[in-house]
């Protein structure tokens, strides 16, 4: 498939990892501000004629930061990340990679940035081992090739058979791996959980978790919240090229204002105990049968409220089940499908 930028999606994965770097560089890390932002974008926006594929997003992700990046298919993630990687040139705005301008200094950004790019395509005749050896090369890096395949899951017999042997997710974990050459500052990673099964799902999550603990930035975009949602630090939600959402998943649950069901077994139910719940601040509503008391919570911190004051009307609480909204109808919210993002509003950044 050909790109805006007239490359296939391969092609562009493949100018990264082989032909953007200068021969035998070492990687290391180079000068920048400490309290500098890993990622920062100004007003930045893309047009493929009347296609508005990004609209005026401005974003900052912190240096050390999990950021998961969300929106439908078509949403403008993969055009963003393009242009963060000066693959395409922004219509308008600026941005900043790891101190760096994005259409000025993209070698020195490249340098160290890891990329798992959507759409990636692999050598069939070459192993495991000689993919990674390969992305070594590409960026001047040293160390064993298996030390990252085992990372990714591909250690032993994996590492040694052809790529075109591979599964689906076989390969996009080889892809993951070659991404991890040279330790890179920030990882970029397109669509990472394609292809794989919830084993691999969990393990990319898990690879994330430790790369996050390197003092790694993680930058990922998805169009699944679940698959993002248990390592990231915030959350950025596109819909239609505007960014309509910045925040913890906490935060943007609060924001839709979805409630919260707090279910409780228990050894006896006080009428009044029922009556006065919807007293307290962030109680909506509550109802008992059959030895369990269903509270409807519109604030987190009123379900532990809820519960102190269940306890201290002398009623035993046997058991706890909290069902928050579900998630998906918080994605299904935030992109569009009664979404309280109004046309013309400024995208949020969320706050507790």
């Amino acid at each position: 498939m050909r790109r805006g930028d007239g490359h296939t999606e391969h092609e562009t994965a493949y100018r990264f990892w082989a032909g953007n770097y200068d021969a035998g560089i070492n990687i290391h890390p180079l000068d920048t501000a400490n309290d500098m932002p890993a990622i920062e974008t100004n007003s930045l926006s893309k047009r493929f004629g009347d296609v508005v594929a990004v609209d005026d997003l401005s974003l900052q992700i912190d240096d050390g930061e999990v950021f998961g990046f969300l929106g439908p298919n078509g949403a403008g993630k993969s055009t963003t990340i393009n242009m963060l990687l000066d693959f395409a040139r922004p219509t308008g705005g600026s941005a900043t990679v790891l101190g760096y301008d994005t259409q000025k200094e993209s070698q020195k950004i490249r340098k160290r940035v890891g990329v798992l790019p959507e759409g990636f395509d692999l050598y069939e005749r070459l192993s495991g081992r000689k993919h990674i050896e390969f992305a070594q090369r590409a960026k001047g890096a040293n160390g064993d090739p298996v030390e990252y395949l085992e990372r990714v899951g591909l250690g032993g017999d994996p590492a040694d058979r052809n790529a075109g042997d591979y599964s689906k997710g076989m390969k996009q974990r080889l892809a993951f791996g070659m991404a991890l050459v040279g330790e890179p500052d920030l990882l970029i990673m397109d669509e990472p959980s394609s292809g794989l099964d919830p084993t691999g799902i969990r393990e990319m999550q898990e690879i994330v978790r430790e790369e996050a603990e390197r003092g790694t930035t993680v930058f990922f975009s998805s169009h699944i919240l679940d698959h993002v949602e248990e390592v990231c630090d915030r959350i950025g939600v596109m819909n239609e090229g505007e960014l309509v959402a910045v925040g913890t998943l906490d935060e943007l649950h609060a924001r839709i204002g979805g409630d919260a069901h707090l279910e409780l077994s228990v050894d006896d139910v006080p009428e009044r105990t029922v009556d006065t719940l919807p007293d307290i601040a962030g109680v909506s509503g509550a109802t008992a049968c059959n030895g369990t008391l269903d509270v409807t919570c519109t604030e987190s911190a009123a379900k532990a409220k809820a519960i102190n004051h269940v306890e201290d009307a002398g009623t035993t609480v046997l058991d706890i089940q909290v069902e928050d909204q579900d998630i998906d109808d918080l994605f299904a919210e935030l992109t569009g499908n009664g979404s309280t993002h109004a046309e013309g509003d400024t995208p949020e950044e969320v706050v507790a």
